[in-house]
C-alpha cells in the first residue's frame, strides 16, 4: 500500500513538474505605494493552512460564518473529506484519497493575536498581496464552499484544534489535485509566482523565495 501512495506521489511531482509554468502578470508583487493586504503560509508537515486577517475579507464575496465573527484570523485548509475528517485516517484512506476522485471538505480555524503567537512550533511566511490579487484570492476560496439555501456554507463538525470547523467544499479531491495543490492554487489567483505542488515541503520552498519567514520550524520543547 505505501509502495503504491508513493508511486502516485512520485506521478504527480513529474508531471507537475513538466507540464506547468508560472506567467508573469499584473497582481503581484504590488506597485510602490501600493495599497497591499498580508496573508501567511503555514507549514503543519503534510500541508500547508492559508491564514487571513478576518477583517480583510470582503463580506459580499465570503459565505455567512457566525462561528469566527470574533476572531482575528482564519486559516483556511483544504482536502479529501474523509482522510482530513478521520481521527486515525491510516493507509486506505489515503489510498482512496489519492487514486479515486472523492468528496472534499475545507478546515477553517479561527484564533486571535499573530499568527506565531498561535502557530507555535510551524514555519510562517508572510506575503504582501496587492489590494485585486487578495480579493481575487478571497472569491477563488469562497467558490469552494457549499452553500445552504441561505447563502450559510455547509458545517460537517468541529475541526482538529482550536477553534475550528469542517465545511463542505464544492471541489473534488484526485490524484492531481491534492491539499497543496489546491493551496498553490489558491496563491497563483493572487498572483504569486508559484507552480502547483504535490508536497507541502515543494510548496513552501518556492513561497520562501518571494516571501518573508518569519518563524522557522522548531521542536516542541
Amino acid at each position: 500500500m505505501r509502495r503504491l501512495i508513493a508511486k502516485a506521489l512520485l506521478f504527480i511531482m513529474v508531471t507537475l513538474a513538466n507540464g506547468c509554468t508560472v506567467q508573469s502578470n499584473a497582481l503581484f508583487p504590488p506597485q510602490k505605494d501600493e495599497q497591499t493586504r498580508i496573508i501567511f503560509l503555514v507549514s503543519h508537515g503534510w500541508h500547508a493552512g492559508i491564514v487571513l486577517k478576518r477583517t480583510d475579507i470582503m463580506l459580499s464575496a465570503w459565505p455567512k460564518l457566525r462561528t469566527f465573527a470574533h476572531m482575528d484570523y482564519l486559516e483556511i485548509g483544504w482536502g479529501d473529506r474523509d482522510y482530513y475528517t478521520s481521527l486515525d485516517p491510516g493507509s486506505g484512506l489515503a489510498a482512496k484519497a489519492l487514486l479515486l476522485p472523492t468528496s472534499s471538505v475545507l478546515h477553517l480555524v479561527g484564533f486571535r493575536g499573530p499568527p506565531e503567537s498561535y502557530f507555535l512550533y510551524s514555519e510562517i511566511i508572510m506575503l504582501e498581496l496587492s489590494v485585486p490579487g487578495f480579493e481575487k484570492m478571497v472569491r477563488h476560496i469562497s467558490k469552494s464552499f457549499s452553500r445552504d439555501k441561505f447563502g450559510f456554507a455547509v458545517p460537517l463538525g468541529h475541526g482538529n484544534y482550536g477553534c475550528s470547523r469542517f465545511y463542505a467544499s464544492e471541489e473534488t479531491y484526485h490524484l492531481f489535485k491534492t491539499c497543496n495543490t489546491w493551496t498553490a492554487t489558491i496563491l497563483q489567483s493572487a498572483g504569486c509566482p508559484v507552480n502547483p505542488s504535490s508536497t507541502m515541503n515543494g510548496l513552501m520552498s518556492q513561497v520562501r523565495k518571494f516571501g518573508e519567514v518569519i518563524q522557522e520550524k522548531s521542536e516542541p520543547q
